[in-house]
């Protein structure tokens, strides 16, 4: 089987692409990335050299270089990750949200639509999202799957699109399609303007923490090679035209959330028990930040049999022991030096 995971050089896809490529030898997985600042092709240097690992280097939004990637690869499954995806990136230039999560995911469900016409015995588009479409809980309840969609910022609203759009290709056209829905991820590789690296790299630095607001804004996290497993799973087993939602059953207040880590890491650290606590910094809140998202997962457990492999301590431990222990990937994202990989690896090898 052929396979296309746009974002692969991304952190969620990254996890993915190395899963599949290892899991499945039997699948030609091919990877498309724009390499925008959060695609690192550092990521996934351990498999870029395996016989059926492929990348491209291109444009979701790109209707023509679609076009022809589907022509010359033949691609029968699309496991489509790639996005813009950070809140405060999409308050600041909200119409480069629109164009990659919205415009580049019509282009992709148009061109699978013409390539495999109406023949979709095998094939799948299955869309990779996020809890945000459903807007903000209060202090109870949960997100399930028909919870209506109730997005409050750029991002958010671009994804919720994103997912109409896939499911109108799959009610207008027949397109056999699956979404899932997860909430935070967290883990080795991300960028590091999320919270969990970001304040690993400040504390590291001894670097102020900033917290917006109170700190009181809950988020459910979700260990990114959990969430892997379960898009594994979704993909080979999920019913045609179903909705997944994806969560670590884990709640945690901001301020909660970043004591843990300071306690975690002065430990690692061997530093004075609380010194990585006086680096907290309360910052003007975000605009529209929603106040609580939760996911009830309980749908992919019943019918997939899927559930969170590590408690958040442990999933944050083996975050953290990952980032120490790989000050240099971190290094090159903080100074921009990742960049030039794609460079020395790929385009010298084009033009030797």
């Amino acid at each position: 089987m052929k396979i296309l995971i746009t974002g692969g050089a991304g952190f969620i896809g990254s996890h993915l692409v190395r899963r599949m490529v290892d899991n499945y030898p039997e699948y030609q997985i091919y990877n498309l990335d724009k390499l925008t600042y959060a695609g690192n092709l550092e990521n996934i240097k351990d498999v870029e050299n395996k016989p059926n690992y492929h990348f491209i280097k291109g444009d979701i939004a790109d209707l023509e270089f679609i076009r022809s990637s589907f022509s010359q690869y033949g691609f029968e499954g699309v496991i489509h990750l790639a996005a813009e995806s950070h809140v405060d990136r999409s308050i600041l230039d909200p119409l480069a949200f629109v164009t990659t999560n919205m415009v580049g995911t019509a282009v992709l469900l148009q061109v699978a639509k013409e390539n495999w016409k109406d023949d979709f015995d095998g094939k799948l588009f299955y869309h990779v999202s996020t809890d945000e479409v459903y807007g903000s809980l209060g202090d109870e309840g949960f997100f399930v799957e028909e919870t209506p969609y109730d997005p409050r910022s750029p991002y958010s609203s671009s994804k919720a699109g994103s997912d109409h759009l896939v499911r109108a290709w799959g009610h207008t056209y027949g397109l056999p399609v699956k979404i899932s829905n997860c909430s935070n991820n967290y883990g080795a590789y991300q960028f590091p303007e999320k919270l969990i690296p970001l304040f690993i790299n400040n504390i590291v630095n001894r670097k102020p923490l900033p917290v917006y607001g109170r700190g009181v804004n809950v988020r459910d996290w979700l260990w990114v090679e959990d969430h892997a497993a379960a898009i594994d799973l979704i993909f080979h087993k999920g019913t045609i035209g179903e909705t997944y939602n994806i969560g670590g059953h884990n709640e945690w207040k901001n301020i909660d959330l970043i004591k843990l880590l300071c306690q975690q890491m002065d430990k690692k650290l061997q530093r004075p028990e609380g010194s990585s606590e006086q680096l907290i910094t309360y910052v003007k809140d975000r605009a529209g930040h929603d106040m609580r998202y939760a996911i009830d997962a309980g749908k992919i457990k019943k019918e997939l049999g899927w559930s969170p492999s590590v408690t958040f301590e442990q999933g944050l431990s083996k975050t953290i022991d990952w980032y120490l222990e790989n000050r240099q990937w971190l290094d090159n994202v903080t100074s921009g030096v990742y960049q030039a990989y794609y460079k020395e690896q790929y385009i010298k090898r084009q033009n030797p």
